[in-house]
């Protein structure tokens, strides 16, 4: 009997049809391997995942293969992106053991949850040096029924050698100049200069190594950081990365030059890069920037938000190329034959804007749509007709598919991003759709005990307890909100939401984070990874949620739990800055002070008080954070005792328990936070 059609994850309901009789991870499912004396398939995807759709059609929609399934294994699906700390402890013995990881990721386990033996994707028969998913198996089958010893000395091995890795924390001494120095050295010898970016294929966009390096401009004034940043950022804009008619970012490109991507749009990706551009336009005033963090921002509202709100987790590779098959990309790429039967005369015109050749830069002769470097003018108001056209013929294909479930931590970046970039381009509509998925968080994943629940979908939450990483990115989106809309509730939500996190997510001992709470479901280990990956560590991303908090309120226990935090990025830093990068962006923020702005007007809407307050968010000092609000107002600690000045509007700046005098001209708070 297959389990899941009652799941909120829409990964697991597109295995509710499969003839396997999956269970989702549930302590029943181990208890019904146990009394069955089976081994249990472990199997790791998620809905976007192009090849955790092939091994779903080869092998578990198989009847043979799920017949063999049903008989010799208790089988178990989990949605990485609703159940992470399970992804966690299981990846990191599958690339303990085997070097390497990914997803579909494949696992056969112990009944009590103990692997031995790994996997990624199986193909249907043997090739390439890879087994079959049936070989597989049936050698599973065969050692736990004939050489059971055996699985049971490795599984306890593998168990023992994971319980004694050990993070290298350094407890309370967080990086300092020599550190974040030694970083940005490493960073640049990785860098690839022709290309932008930092490493071969495939290539990910490195939101958060960039985020390092704005800061770090912004605090030393280091050319070559800002040159970074600027230059893989163009980059990646103008290649096929980026969506060229209806903005946002793809999850990575295959090659080396941003040409091809692996075409699933996540939310997670597109609201780091947007922050990222608008940031990269706050400190340079970057067209480009500006016109990407916009159409990414209009991107995730119209094609990721939910009848509720929030924001859906992903937009599928794959989808129907018009002939009933689905095929990666088929969505987003263009032949010339394609351009001529929609733009007529403007065909040619438009294939050389884009790049579009007679070979392809794709598949079968497809092209995916880029912006190259070339000389020559093109007539602004023809090349915006010709995208007019060619997205409302896209918008007529057969879209791919959305994995509409709302994740507690994507949604946290989602609102720090579009109140930020609503703030900064004076687009009031992308502040209320941040509002709107910040107030679907409180109502429906935020309980009485100010407790996250991960993930909801169609107005139900889930079942599954929020992690460390929901904890830190709805904090930092709560204060990000604050900082834009003046209202103190968002910053009274992350208080609490922090509060968790130094209760149940932090080693009272050394101050180092876990990224389950200690009262969550007991796993073969308990993970704790500082490193950044995709989005944030939800080490890291605390780390700077405390610190914000902090900065707002004087909290001393914040700031010391912030700092403890960073202890580990003293360590990791110099030697691996790429997998660390939001942890040496909060570094920066600390080293900077944070600076505190406070802004107070008069009673009634005020000129002057926006104009300061529109030039406090424009700073480019690192982590400042700012508070708006009339004077004598208890809206925000900051606020308290700033009267105003000559009766007029004022801002006030303060860092590392100093403070300068007020001020009420803009172009003086402009200098005072590196605007």
């Amino acid at each position: 009997m297959n389990r899941l059609a009652h799941e909120t994850s829409p990964y697991l309901l597109q295995h509710a049809d499969n003839p396997v009789d999956w269970w989702p991870w549930s302590a029943e499912a181990f208890e019904a391997a146990r009394t069955a004396d089976r081994p249990v398939l472990l199997s790791v995807g998620y809905s976007s995942c192009h090849w955790c759709h092939v091994m779903a059609h080869e092998s578990f929609e198989d009847r043979a293969t799920a017949d063999f399934l049903n008989e010799h294994f208790v089988s178990v699906k989990v949605d990485r992106e609703e159940r992470p700390d399970v992804d966690a402890v299981y990846m990191e013995a599958v690339q303990a053991a085997t070097g390497q990881g990914g997803w579909p990721m494949t696992v056969f386990l112990t009944p009590d949850a103990e692997p031995f033996y790994f996997g990624t994707y199986f193909p249907p028969a043997p090739r390439h040096g890879m087994p079959s998913f049936r070989q597989v198996l049936e050698g599973v089958r065969s050692a736990w029924a004939d050489r059971r010893d055996e699985v049971a000395e490795v599984a306890g091995k593998i168990v023992r050698d994971l319980a004694q890795r050990e993070i290298s924390h350094q407890g309370s001494r967080p990086p300092g100049e020599q550190e974040l120095a030694q970083a940005l050295l490493g960073l640049t010898r990785e860098y690839d200069p022709q290309r932008g970016g930092f490493s071969g294929a495939p290539k990910f966009p490195p939101s958060m190594v960039i985020e390092f390096l704005l800061r770090h401009h912004a605090r030393t004034g280091a050319d070559g950081a800002l040159q970074m940043a600027a230059d893989t950022c163009e980059r990646m804009a103008r290649g096929g990365l980026y969506d060229q008619l209806g903005g946002g970012f793809a999850r990575y490109s295959v090659d080396r030059d941003w040409v091809v991507p692996h075409f699933e749009k996540m939310l997670y990706d597109n609201a780091l890069l947007c922050r990222v551009y608008a940031h990269l336009w706050r400190a340079t005033g970057s067209e480009l920037a500006r016109r990407v963090a916009l159409e990414t921002a209009d991107f995730m509202v119209r094609e990721l938000r939910t009848g509720e709100g929030g924001f859906a987790s992903a937009l599928d590779a794959d989808s129907d190329d018009g002939t009933g098959r689905h095929v990666e990309g088929a969505y987003y790429v263009w032949t010339p034959a394609q351009l001529r039967e929609v733009l007529g005369d403007d065909a040619d015109l438009a294939a050389q804007y884009f790049g579009v050749t007679a070979e392809g830069t794709f598949e079968h002769g497809r092209s995916v749509l880029q912006l190259p470097q070339q000389e020559g003018v093109f007539e602004a108001e023809k090349i915006e007709s010709v995208k007019r056209r060619l997205f409302a013929e896209r918008a007529a294909r057969p879209a791919p598919g959305r994995d509409d479930k709302v994740v507690a931590a994507w949604n946290g970046l989602a609102v720090a991003a579009l109140a930020e970039t609503g703030a900064y381009f004076d687009r009031p509509d992308l502040v209320e759709a941040a509002v709107g998925a910040a107030d679907l968080l409180v109502r429906l994943h935020l309980d009485d005990h100010a407790r996250l629940t991960r993930t909801s979908r169609d107005g139900r939450a889930g079942a599954h307890a929020g992690v460390l990483e929901d904890y830190g990115d709805v904090a930092e989106g709560f204060l990000a909100l604050a900082s834009v809309t003046g209202e103190g509730v968002w910053l009274d939500f992350a208080g609490l939401l922090l509060d968790q996190v130094l209760d149940r997510f932090t080693d009272p001992e050394n101050g180092a984070l876990y990224d389950t709470a200690s009262d969550a479901e007991q796993l073969i280990r308990r993970p704790q990874d500082p490193t950044d990956n995709a989005v944030p560590s939800g080490w890291t991303a605390a780390a700077g949620a405390l610190l914000g908090f902090a900065a707002h309120t004087g909290s001393e226990a914040h700031r010391t739990a912030a700092e403890r935090a960073l202890g580990v990025v003293r360590t990791l830093g110099p030697r691996v800055p790429r997998f660390v990068g939001w942890g040496l962006a909060v570094a920066e923020a600390l080293l900077d002070g944070p600076r505190e702005v406070a802004v107070v007007g008069p009673d009634a809407p005020d000129p002057a008080t926006a104009a300061l307050h529109r030039t406090a968010l424009l700073g480019t000092a690192p982590g400042a954070v700012v508070a708006v609000g009339t004077a004598g107002s208890d809206e925000f600690p900051l606020l308290a005792d700033r009267p105003l000045v000559g009766g007029a509007a004022a801002a006030y700046v303060c860092r590392n328990f100093t403070c300068d005098a007020p001020t009420t001209d803009p172009e003086r708070l402009r200098a005072a936070l590196g605007g």
